[in-house]
């Protein structure tokens, strides 16, 4: 199971706790909706009530076969939605790995300066940061402005497209070490194979982002569940009379919890919605263990014969 940079990540839940927690569920967005259609079934039954020459009853078995029809769509749109959303957190845990990578080569081939060391630190960090602001259509980045400085990071937000921006940047410290450790380009294509790595999974998450499902799959759905449960108590008046907005009640919640489910999943970067990643638990991993590294790591140069690299002191 990948749980890179989510600390939250394998812990216990308690069947209770979960069960009637209203924080990370869906049913505040609901609520509405679902009291809409127990308003409704209540209608229905007091208009049966006061109604007697017109006989409001249906038989029920038309809702059992569609009831299944409309599950099984509620399944596959689920599915669909999960589909990317486990597609995003695989992408985001590349995105861990090959920062981690390409900090690790970055140090251990560089040049023992601590100034360059702790500018491909932070800015392998600020990459993290500017793909999940950028995924989210944001421009406000004070937190790579303390990891790169506020002119660099002013640059940075200003750029057509941020990542990219930072990538550059990183190639260009991994180029500035390569020359003056004096080492053969093969030495640092690791680091640089993992930046490129990074452009790919952030171009995997932006597909993701540009590529909804279709409009016309959302409508027709609703469509369905809205005449299904609107018609549904109808269906259930002969067999449980004044108890119908009841069960109205306990089918609509469902119905439209694992619809809005469906929608929240398809985009997974989007802090607002309830299913969204933990991006920001992520990065901010991220940034703590590149720290971390660029502070331990000890540093290496090149041999003077420039063919071997060995660690300082050893």
């Amino acid at each position: 199971m990948l749980n890179n940079g989510n600390p939250k990540a394998g812990r216990r839940t308690n069947f209770w706790e979960e069960a009637f927690a209203l924080n990370g569920s869906i049913t505040i967005q609901v609520s509405r909706n679902v009291l809409i259609f127990t308003v409704v079934a209540t209608l229905v039954c007091v208009l049966d009530w006061a109604v007697h020459h017109i006989d409001f009853n249906v038989d029920v078995a038309p809702y059992e076969a569609a009831g299944a029809v409309l599950g099984l769509l509620l399944v596959l749109r689920t599915n669909a939605g999960y589909d990317r959303w486990w597609e995003g957190r695989k992408l985001w845990g590349g995105i861990v790995n090959q920062c981690r990578t390409l900090a690790t080569t970055a140090l251990t081939y560089g040049p023992d300066d601590p100034r360059w060391r702790d500018d491909v630190v932070r800015w392998t960090a600020a990459f993290a940061h500017v793909t999940r602001r950028s995924l989210r259509g944001e421009r406000d980045i004070p937190e790579v402005a303390a990891l790169i400085g506020p002119e660099a990071a002013e640059r940075v937000a200003n750029a057509r497209h941020m990542p990219t921006a930072v990538s550059m940047q990183i190639a260009a410290l991994l180029r500035e070490g390569m020359e003056r450790v004096g080492a053969p380009p093969i030495t640092f294509l690791p680091a640089e194979q993992s930046r490129n790595t990074l452009i790919d999974h952030l171009g995997g998450c932006e597909r993701i982002l540009k590529s909804p499902l279709p409009r016309v799959y959302g409508i027709n759905i609703r469509r369905f569940i809205f005449l299904f449960l609107a018609t549904l108590p109808f269906a259930l008046l002969a067999r449980i009379g004044w108890l119908t907005p009841i069960a109205t009640l306990l089918v609509a919640y469902p119905i439209l919890s694992i619809d809005q489910i469906g929608v929240s999943l398809q985009n997974p970067f989007d802090a607002h919605d309830i299913g969204h990643l933990p991006l920001d638990d992520i990065c901010q991993t991220i940034e703590s263990d590149l720290l971390a590294l660029g502070a331990a790591c000890p540093p290496f140069q090149a041999c003077p014969d420039g063919d071997i690299l060995r660690s300082n002191g050893r």
